[in-house]
């Protein structure tokens, strides 16, 4: 089989987890693209493809993940693909620096991103498993899972440290390290992507990508640039086909190389 043939994803089914953000929007196309059935699972319908299945899904609820999973798996079938792109967080996110965060701020907001993303990912694994589907599940990093911020993209613009996020995703990281351990033996594959700094929104937000934040974040980066949104998804794609068959346990740097210094 050619490498064309193996990054198709015909026959497949894609879950895509928050396929409306500005990721995930990305990914619904790739994947669309090589053949595969998406279904978008988001906490509000937007603009969406009319070949392109949807079901609302709030992945910050903890106690019905299950439920819902059950409910959507049941009515469109499990899925061959999960990619979780989702960004959950509270409505207080960018008061998050270590001189403005709560107790309460930084437990809720570990709670609904952190533990969603591994509920989620541990839910259907096990539905996977259960169909004798050997899967593929990526969730969706940061590279700032990988070490620390640095405060000096922050300086002179609005932007500060945010104490919680580098906390789940460093945990994200070893979770798929440890999921790909133990499913691995099912055929199940475990995977991350590890974003780095994106044209777009932070946080909902785009002013906050200011003029000064772009010129710091290029001296920044080998590439001198951010990157777009697509350079992720196509690479989400990626792992997300039999293209990638041998990868799991991984967490894949797409930074322009700003890890390597």
């Amino acid at each position: 089989m050619s490498f064309l043939d193996k990054i198709k994803l015909i026959n497949k089914k894609v879950y895509i987890l928050g396929g409306l953000g500005l990721i995930g929007k990305k990914v619904v196309e790739n994947t669309l693209s090589v053949g595969a059935e998406v279904i978008v699972l988001d906490i509000k319908q937007g603009e969406i493809q009319s070949n392109v299945k949807y079901e609302k899904f709030d992945c910050s609820k903890l106690k019905t993940l299950e439920k819902n999973f059950n409910r959507i798996i049941k009515k469109l079938g499990c899925p061959d693909v999960f990619i979780n792109c989702s960004y959950p967080r509270t409505k207080d996110w960018t008061q998050c620096s270590f001189n403005k965060i709560t107790l309460k701020r930084m437990t809720k907001n570990v709670e609904i991103h952190m533990n969603s993303y591994a509920w989620a990912a541990k839910i259907v694994a096990e539905k996977m498993v259960k169909n004798k589907i050997k899967g593929s599940i990526i969730n969706l990093n940061s590279t700032y899972g990988l070490l620390g911020q640095d405060m000096n993209i922050y300086e002179k613009t609005r932007m500060r440290e945010n104490m919680p996020y580098s906390m789940i995703k460093g945990g994200l990281v070893n979770l798929t390290r440890q999921m790909a351990s133990y499913y691995g033996r099912f055929g199940v594959r475990v995977n991350s992507i590890c974003a780095g700094g994106l044209k777009g929104h932070v946080a909902g937000k785009s002013s906050f990508q200011t003029k000064q934040f772009i010129k710091n974040y290029k001296k920044k980066v080998p590439l001198s640039r951010l990157g777009d949104p697509d350079e992720v998804a196509n690479v989400i794609t990626f792992i997300a086909s039999d293209a990638s068959s041998y990868i799991t346990g991984s967490n894949v740097i797409v930074d322009g190389g700003w890890t390597i210094i």
